[in-house]
């Protein structure tokens, strides 16, 4: 079996296959992957959201699945349902989509707030209630979701609480001059995804998960990550501030950031790097943040710079010589 940091460089290789650049949002999204998060692709059109889900869904080796989400959209066409069978007058279990591995949730803000709902159960829970009957979903099951930020046309906000159950909301952005020129000499007809190989299963990333959760934290990087989330409650441009469910977002990425840089152990830079697209999508503003010009991550990166960095491993084994 690969290690974290074995995969972490393989799927990343295989990954630019097809997406140009973007190391630091392909290192983000394998951190999520290792540490059973969800995750929102919130950009433009047409910057690659869906390519790379699609990209890293066939490196996997995993079961991919993609929903379109549209406005005429229902629960069960996200979930599955019963349906009446006159041969064995029984009902039987139509699967819907979301019984898969990986989830593309393509545009889900354009589906009405009743069909959004359909995926909190499975994104939290990882499983599915139908007509009172539970199934759990396969192992892994990681929502890959992406939304167009721009339009509000035909278009529905996340609630609070379907955002507070995504892992990390990232940004692709524009390529820059080198990287555009490049991707269409690549790819300038049709992507060819045909050149991307599966580099590992279903299985191994589940075992893998298992052993990122194996990775330490001391007491003093938890306290860390607990004064980062209070901070962010009682800042004055912060209506809500971050959940329970986000600290513990953090500190499982943190894990898995360590883990893809082979350390068994966490450091502060693993907290802080995940810090702005672990957290700032999970805070509400005041209106005088956004008449100040501010938005999420920079209050993020406020809190970041208060909040005292606690001391490394090297740092207390050199204080703990010297004493």
């Amino acid at each position: 079996m690969q290690t974290p940091q074995e995969l972490t460089s393989a799927l990343t290789a295989e990954i630019h296959k097809i997406v140009i650049g973007k190391d630091a949002q392909i290192h983000l999204m394998i951190a999520a992957l290792f540490a059973e998060g969800h995750i929102l692709l919130d950009d433009m059109p047409g910057v690659g959201k869906t390519a790379l889900v699609r990209t890293m869904s066939i490196a996997l080796g995993c079961q991919f699945r993609r929903i379109q989400f549209t406005p005429d959209l229902l629960p069960s066409d996200v979930t599955g349902m019963n349906i009446y069978d006159r041969q064995s007058g029984a009902f039987k279990r139509m699967q819907g989509p979301v019984v898969t591995n990986i989830l593309l949730a393509d545009e889900i803000n354009r589906a009405i707030p009743r069909t959004q709902s359909a995926l909190l159960e499975a994104m939290e829970e990882r499983q599915i209630t139908i007509d009172g009957e539970t199934d759990r979903l396969p192992t892994p099951f990681i929502v890959m979701a992406t939304q167009n930020p721009v339009e509000f046309e035909s278009t529905f906000r996340l609630p609070a609480a379907q955002m507070d159950r995504f892992f990390l909301r990232l940004s692709l952005g524009y390529p820059e001059q080198a990287e555009e020129a490049e991707m269409l000499r690549g790819v300038g007809a049709a992507i060819p995804f045909d050149k991307v190989q599966p580099i590992t299963d279903a299985a191994e990333i589940a075992a893998l998960q298992k052993q990122v959760q194996c990775v330490h934290v001391s007491d003093e990087i938890t306290a860390y990550i607990v004064s980062l989330s209070r901070a962010t409650r009682v800042h004055p441009l912060v209506r809500l501030g971050v959940s329970p469910r986000g600290s513990r977002s953090l500190f499982r990425g943190a894990k898995a950031m360590a883990a893809m840089a082979g350390r068994d152990y966490v450091v502060p830079e693993d907290v802080q790097a995940l810090s702005e697209p672990v957290l700032a999508h999970r805070l509400t503003l005041t209106s005088e943040a956004r008449l100040s010009g501010k938005d999420e991550s920079a209050v993020i990166a406020e809190i970041l710079q208060s909040v005292p960095v606690p001391p490394t491993h090297e740092e207390l084994f050199h204080a703990a010589r010297q004493a």
